[in-house]
């Protein structure tokens, strides 16, 4: 018998039997989902060329998927650009030693944390004509709400990166005169990047999936564009757009995340911090202590 783990015990043959027939079973459920799966599309006439071949075409790429990816871009970085610099500004005032900055920075961190994301856009979009006048405001709704719930999720992140340099790095730096704001700037921050920046690049990948809420306000994304203008330009193609458009988001999302991987294994390699990298769970968690 192999080794036990320390959550379970190995299995024995019988075990080992059990669990191969239970795969085997589910290989062929699954299977057997996937074959009626494929007829019911065929029978539907969603297998047939005619509806994959606008996707070959240069005119749908140009004139829906290319404009909205370009949306969701815009977007993404507009929104990525001002999450970073709101959760570096409130997750270093969340470590003030003055109250009147410290209890605020916490209130507007957790307010925005605990708002669902699609209220908040819808809350911007419909406010946003009463403020400004009448205009198009779908950008402005989406990067702002985006700017307000993952920013305040980067304040934590920002703090916790911080409160995992160890004290005696900081009392090093106070001890050779150094004032709050020096050792911040010349010791805690340079470290606490490192060890932080999987958890920001992580949560920059929940950032771009969180465009495709532009579809509620209309605004023009890939999802917008590829699932709702372009089937009405090509009658029968929504399942297939809806496939294509997964695929991009898909590859989006796979891009960041294994570049967020890679700065993991980075970060855990250089020895030019000692701290260890902060997770948005323990973040979430409230795991990386008070304010």
């Amino acid at each position: 018998m192999t080794s036990a783990s320390v959550l379970f015990d190995a299995p024995g043959r019988r075990g080992r039997l059990r669990n191969n027939l239970l795969t085997v079973a589910s290989a062929v459920v699954l299977l057997a989902i996937t074959v009626w799966a494929v007829l019911k599309l065929a029978e539907k006439g969603q297998l047939d060329a005619r509806v994959w071949e606008p996707f070959l075409t240069a005119e749908v790429w140009q004139g829906y998927l290319i404009p909205g990816l370009i949306g969701t871009i815009r977007a993404a970085v507009l929104g990525a650009v001002f999450a970073l610099l709101f959760g570096a500004v409130f997750g270093i005032a969340r470590l003030s030693d003055h109250r009147w900055i410290r209890m605020p920075a916490g209130a507007i961190v957790e307010l925005f944390r605990a708002i669902p994301l699609l209220l908040l856009i819808f809350f911007l979009w419909f406010l946003a004509p009463s403020v400004f006048g009448s205009g198009d405001y779908a950008l402005f709704a989406i990067v702002l709400a985006l700017t307000l719930y993952n920013g305040s999720v980067l304040a934590e992140v920002v703090r916790a990166g911080i409160l995992a340099i160890p004290k005696g790095q900081s009392e090093a730096g106070y001890a050779i005169g150094l004032r709050k704001g020096g050792v911040m700037r010349l010791i805690l921050l340079p470290q606490a990047i490192t060890a932080m920046m999987p958890a920001v690049v992580s949560q920059l990948v929940v950032l771009l999936k969180d465009t495709a809420l532009g579809y509620f306000i209309v605004y023009v994304d890939l999802l917008n564009m590829g699932f709702k203008t372009l089937p009405s330009a090509y009658p029968g193609t929504k399942l297939s757009a809806a496939v294509v458009i997964g695929i991009i988001y898909i590859a989006m999302a796979m891009a960041l995340s294994a570049f967020a991987t890679w700065l993991e294994r980075r970060s855990r390699r250089s020895r030019k911090t000692a701290a260890r990298p902060v997770a948005i769970a323990t973040v979430d968690g409230g795991g990386a202590g008070g304010a």
